[in-house]
C-alpha cells in the first residue's frame, strides 16, 4: 500500500471518527460539526428536545451517506471523497464570506482585506513600536499572543 493511500485512510478516518464522535458537543454548542444541522432537523419526531437516540440516528444517516457501497463500512475511496467534499465545501463557504465584488474568485486584495479584518491590521499591531519594521522580538510576540489567543479560543488554558 502506497504512502500517500495511508495517508489518505488515515486523514479520512480521522475526520470521519472526530466527525462522529464530537457531535453531540458541536452540536450544543454550535461547534465545527454543527455547520449545516438544524435543530429542527437532528429533532426527528418535533417535540421540541433532542434525544440521544436521534442524536444516534442522525449519526447513522451520516455514516450511510458517507458509505456509498453500502457494504456497512468505509473504505479509502469513501474516506477520500468525504475529505473532498469538506474541502469543496469550505473552499465554496470561503469565497461567499470573502468575496466583495461577488465574481465568484477571490483576488489578492479581498484575501488581505479579510486577512487585515480578520487579525485587526496586521503588520501595524505587530510593529509594537511603531519604527516601520517588525524586529525578531515583536515578531516572536504576535506570534505568542496568536498562539494564547488560539489556545484559548479552543477552551485550552496556560495554566
Amino acid at each position: 500500500m502506497s504512502e500517500t493511500l495511508k495517508l489518505s485512510i488515515l486523514t479520512g478516518a480521522i475526520i470521519l471518527g472526530a466527525s462522529l464522535a464530537a457531535a453531540p458537543m458541536a452540536i450544543a454548542e454550535g461547534g465545527p460539526g454543527a455547520r449545516g444541522i438544524s435543530f429542527e432537523e437532528l429533532d426527528a419526531d418535533g417535540d421540541g428536545t433532542v434525544t440521544e437516540a436521534e442524536l444516534d440516528a442522525h449519526r447513522a444517516a451520516r455514516f450511510a451517506a458517507m458509505d456509498s457501497d453500502g457494504n456497512g463500512s468505509l473504505n479509502a475511496a469513501e474516506l477520500a471523497a468525504v475529505a473532498e467534499q469538506r474541502k469543496a465545501d469550505r473552499a465554496a463557504r470561503m469565497i461567499e464570506r470573502i468575496d466583495t465584488n461577488d465574481d465568484g474568485e477571490l483576488s489578492a486584495e479581498e484575501l488581505a482585506a479579510m486577512r487585515d479584518k480578520r487579525r485587526g491590521g496586521g503588520f501595524e499591531r505587530m510593529d509594537a513600536d511603531r519604527d516601520g519594521s517588525i524586529s525578531q522580538a515583536e515578531f516572536e510576540a504576535a506570534q505568542d499572543k496568536r498562539r494564547a489567543h488560539s489556545g484559548h479560543r479552543r477552551g485550552q488554558n496556560d495554566g
